[in-house]
């Protein structure tokens, strides 16, 4: 059976308070399961803004979407997951990948380190996080006893295997890097991510641990008759793709609102993908698809 659908929205625009206060409000009223905020530089920090949105929402669980391992040292880490779980009275969830854009890193002055040594630095991460959840000092801080539920993101070999043993979820990027562009990401056609997707499962079954949730990040909302006119420029900027592929990206979610809602259905059914996330700009476009799904 099929896990109920989860809705995330990813928080990427610094905003005062009360503007942001605002918007995490109509993010609650839309529907939205979870309030993300991602990590990257110029945009919120995650921490003080997720107890923010905490103070200004009831009902939706709050996330990370997600921490660069290498901006942080396991240790602060720890704290700052420890405080802001009790801040949140247990609503929080911790997202973590191994990072991308080496450029952020040259920014603040941060080792960018080869694809294997962020890697490395993730999975030390993971694991010392486990650890320090049950240091005394965290524990009295933590709401949750073992520590919030890790998603892992990312879309190589190595990530995908610690997400089967380490995740409550994983999160699957739908894009891999450019070859001799690093920071620079090309969409996975509908074949290569259902192969990513084997991928992860031949890891799960091996790890034997239950099944971890799925997310899918949908990079693009748009409810539409012309879906074609709608995904132009992608197409343009897709060269390894032809336009029919392009349509068939599972990170698009792009057509009538019935057409939408079937797609996402035949994901989930597919790919097991039930825990659907959107970028901030497409957060009141994708609340009808929300509205459809509720529930199926």
């Amino acid at each position: 059976m099929s896990r109920p659908f989860r809705f995330g929205v990813n928080f990427l625009t610094p905003a005062p308070a009360d503007e942001w206060r605002a918007k995490c409000r109509r993010a609650e009223e839309l529907g939205y399961d979870v309030l993300l905020v991602a990590d990257h530089l110029g945009m919120p920090a995650p921490f003080p803004s997720l107890v923010a949105a905490a103070e200004a929402t009831e009902r939706p669980r709050l996330g990370t979407f997600v921490l660069n391992a290498g901006f942080w040292n396991p240790a602060l880490l720890a704290r700052e997951i420890a405080t802001t779980d009790g801040l949140t009275g247990g609503r929080l969830e911790v997202g973590l990948g191994a990072g991308y854009v080496r450029a952020e890193h040259e920014a603040a002055g941060l080792p960018w380190g080869s694809p294997g040594e962020r890697v490395d630095h993730l999975a030390h991460t993971v694991r010392e996080l486990r650890r320090l959840y049950a240091d005394e000092t965290l524990q009295g801080q933590l709401a949750q006893k073992d520590g919030p539920p890790l998603l892992i993101g990312g879309n190589g070999e190595r990530v995908l295997r610690l997400a089967a043993e380490e995740g409550a979820s994983v999160a699957f990027t739908g894009a891999r890097s450019a070859p001799g562009a690093p920071g620079t990401l090309l969409a996975l056609s509908a074949e290569e991510f259902g192969a990513r997707i084997a991928r992860y499962e031949e890891f799960e079954r091996a790890a034997g641990g239950p099944p971890a949730e799925r997310n899918l990040l949908l990079q693009l909302v748009q409810l539409t008759e012309d879906r074609a006119e709608a995904v132009a420029a992608l197409t343009e900027r897709s060269p390894h793709l032809t336009p029919a592929q392009v349509l068939a990206l599972p990170i698009l979610a792009v057509g009538t609102l019935d057409e939408v809602a079937r797609q996402l259905l035949a994901q989930r059914e597919q790919f097991g993908c039930s825990y659907l996330t959107v970028l901030e700009p497409y957060m009141e476009a994708f609340a009808p698809v929300i509205r459809a799904l509720r529930g199926r």
